[in-house]
């Protein structure tokens, strides 16, 4: 019996306006796997990623995560959208890294990290710290608790979001271009976290300019274009011998 995929997408479409921005995804992402996402800025990725959590509200097709369908409920052939409380309670198994921190700057990095714990899950402050201490030291932070955001890299504010995600025990973790608002000496150090993540079996979703970490890391590659899966497969494969025209170009000018 093969394992429920953790994101599965069937048909997905997506319009804002006049504009179309996904043109019928299909893909699945298996329990544990790293799955890539690459193309050009306009391709559709970070609004594809952030579908998968119902931020974005998808106007055609269906999401599931675990099993489990995203952002609605199906009675029939018709489609009802869930209550915020129900997508919130979905929300909660999904970690979600943006490109830009959005940390609390008015809290200081283990602050930020228990909030979600204490708030969502209604943790007691206790236990919500000592759990936000142990994940800062995992990422690499542990003598930044105290620090607020304004006191730290970006490449530590971005460790601390991670940590941040991971807080809520999550069985999912969507990555949208973490490193692309760091200086490039502060990319290894997030994308290091990464890879520790993936090595402890953590199922990732990760819209990247990163070619090296999709290669040495992704078990799943698919480059996007123009709102289309445009090519799939092994991330050393795709890389190293795309079978497209449109991969081929766009490798060749980031590789």
């Amino acid at each position: 019996m093969t394992a429920t995929p953790m994101v599965k997408a069937e048909g997905v479409h997506k319009s804002f306006g006049a504009v179309q921005v996904l043109k019928g995804i299909d893909l699945e992402v298996a329990p544990r796997e790293v799955f890539c996402l690459i193309g050009p800025s306009g391709s559709g990725k970070s609004t594809f990623l952030r579908c998968i959590n119902h931020l974005e509200k998808i106007n055609g097709g269906r999401l599931y995560v675990d099993g489990e369908l995203v952002g609605y409920r199906q009675q029939g052939n018709k489609l009802y959208e869930l209550k915020d409380r129900e997508v919130a309670a979905q929300r909660r198994d999904i970690g979600m890294v943006f490109q830009r921190f959005n940390l609390f700057p008015h809290m200081t990095a283990v602050e930020n990290v228990m909030e979600a714990p204490v708030q969502v899950k209604r943790e007691t402050k206790s236990v919500a710290r000592e759990r936000a201490l142990k994940l800062l030291d995992r990422v690499g932070l542990a003598d930044k608790a105290g620090n607020y955001p304004s006191q730290l890299s970006g490449g530590q504010q971005q460790r601390v979001a991670i940590a941040r995600a991971l807080a809520m025990e999550p069985k999912l973790m969507l990555f949208d271009e973490p490193t692309s608002a760091l200086d490039p000496e502060l990319v290894g150090d997030v994308l290091d976290v990464m890879r520790d993540l993936a090595e402890e079996g953590m199922t990732m979703v990760v819209v990247t300019h990163e070619m090296g970490f999709a290669r040495e890391v992704g078990d799943s590659l698919v480059f996007m274009d123009n709102g289309v899966v445009v090519e799939s497969g092994d991330p050393r494969e795709v890389l190293t011998n795309p079978q497209h025209e449109r991969t081929k170009s766009f490798l060749s000018k980031v590789l």
